[in-house]
């Protein structure tokens, strides 16, 4: 895996975004040959343009439909009216863009043949790729080592995920397991020496359940200074998983992170950025703001603004605006409650703008207000903020930046009103804290307008 925006890419799938990239582009450089007579006057004056912006094209809409995300291929009907509706839409954009700049117009005898040679030549290179990364099952290879169940979610991960680019070997414990989760029992820690030596992993993993308790520190220390990579669960846990786990951190990998320095200047950085992006926001949502607030209104009682106070950076009080999705009266019988997938109390015109965030448009003025940020853990209400920080530990720590109007939770994680579905989350705003970038948020963003784009809605 490679490290890219504070997020742990699998090389499986750079290396196919690059393979794609040269595919689509080698496809129309061999149908220009074919169909023009002059062809290296036009690759050498604007048709190298054209072709970039066909590939652009291409590549962002494999992205939208989730084919860098699932490399497998489940279905291969699916995969093919993928791979239409895409050129499709290459096509469409193309003649569009060439409509307004007659330089970057692509001559139909090469673009025809182009994206027929792209659609034979991506499906059968789709199915070729995800042969070979179902056969090599992850090419670098784990020992688990200890009781710890963060050990069983890693191997459960790795099962799920063959595109990681990882493969548990097995388990190493101190007891005898029957069925370890995505793995086998490979033997006891006395044996952990003879272990490493006959199955050759590429990275020790170590997660005992008592510290204390028989940490086989002198083989650890021989098999490290050996060549041996050794890592602890929860680092292992962080970089497969995206998030941070709350079940096994210890205070002390917080007070001594050494990332103090770098949170500040981050902060500093993306309140500067937050204002620029907001103002953005608002000039370009303006029309879409109008149009849901004007649905709001006309289809629902009550008033178009829902006023909600919320709990801010550094705990402080702060009143978040949306447009009202619920019902005026929603809590009059209740009080403060969650909201539930599926909430009866949500309105019709409510659950289209939530499906597709426009809900969250009017928070743009609470980033303006200094209030919250573009990205960040989304803001709790007090109600809620007081039991959270009884029951769930390092919960009051999600409060060290300004909540966001989307998050690396949103992102990440579906869409849950139970104690656990929030533990996850805090795990993941975690996550986002201590790696807190412009190039996260950037990439948090990008995400979250994917989202709206195919209305997934909020998470």
């Amino acid at each position: 895996m490679i490290r890219l925006f504070k997020v742990f890419v699998p090389v499986v799938t750079l290396l196919l975004l690059v393979t794609e990239v040269l595919l689509i582009a080698g496809a129309f450089v061999a149908a220009a040959f074919v169909a023009l007579p002059d062809a290296w006057i036009f690759l050498q004056s604007d048709g190298v343009y054209s072709i970039g912006l066909v590939v652009l094209t291409m590549v962002v809409g494999f992205y939208l439909h989730d084919l860098y995300t699932e490399i497998q291929v489940q279905s291969k009907v699916l995969l093919v009216q993928q791979l239409c509706f895409i050129t499709g839409a290459a096509f469409l954009l193309e003649a569009l863009v060439s409509y307004e700049y007659p330089v970057l117009r692509m001559p139909l005898h090469v673009m025809l043949p182009g994206g027929l040679l792209v659609l034979l030549l991506d499906y059968g290179w789709r199915l070729l790729f995800s042969f070979y990364t179902l056969q090599i099952r992850g090419g670098e290879r784990l020992l688990l080592v200890g009781g710890s169940p963060l050990l069983g979610e890693i191997a459960e991960q790795v099962q799920k995920k063959p595109a990681l680019g990882l493969q548990v070997i097995g388990f190493v414990d101190q007891g005898n397991p029957a069925e370890p989760p995505g793995g086998k029992y490979l033997g006891p820690l006395e044996s952990l020496r003879e272990i490493v030596a006959a199955t050759h992993p590429a990275r020790i993993v170590v997660g005992m359940i008592e510290r204390r308790n028989r940490l086989p520190v002198a083989e650890l220390l021989d098999l490290r200074f050996s060549g041996n990579i050794v890592e602890e669960a929860a680092t292992a846990y962080e970089r497969i998983c995206g998030r941070v786990p709350v079940r096994e951190l210890r205070p002390s990998q917080l007070i001594y992170s050494g990332d103090t320095v770098r949170l500040r200047h981050a902060l500093m950085y993306q309140k500067a950025t937050n204002l620029v992006v907001a103002l953005m926001g608002l000039v370009v949502a303006a029309p879409l703001m109008l149009l849901t607030a004007l649905a709001v209104r006309l289809t629902s009682p009550g008033p178009v603004l829902y006023r909600q106070v919320r709990v801010g950076m550094g705990g402080k009080p702060f009143v978040l605006f949306k447009f009202r999705s619920m019902r005026s009266d929603a809590e009059a019988a209740t009080g403060a409650v969650w909201a539930v997938k599926n909430d009866p109390r949500v309105t019709p015109v409510g659950r289209i703008i939530r499906k597709i965030r426009f809900d969250e448009l009017p928070q743009l003025f609470n980033v303006l207000k200094g209030e919250m940020s573009i990205v960040g853990p989304r803001p709790e209400r007090p109600e809620f903020v007081k039991t959270l920080v009884e029951q769930i530990p390092y919960y009051r720590q999600r409060h060290a930046v300004r909540p966001g109007i989307t998050g690396w939770a949103q992102i990440n994680y579906k869409y849950g009103d139970t104690l656990e579905d929030t533990i996850v989350k805090l795990e993941y705003d975690l996550y986002y804290i201590k790696h807190i970038s412009v190039s996260l948020d950037a990439y948090i963003i990008f995400h979250t307008l994917k989202a709206m784009l195919l209305s997934r809605g909020a998470q």
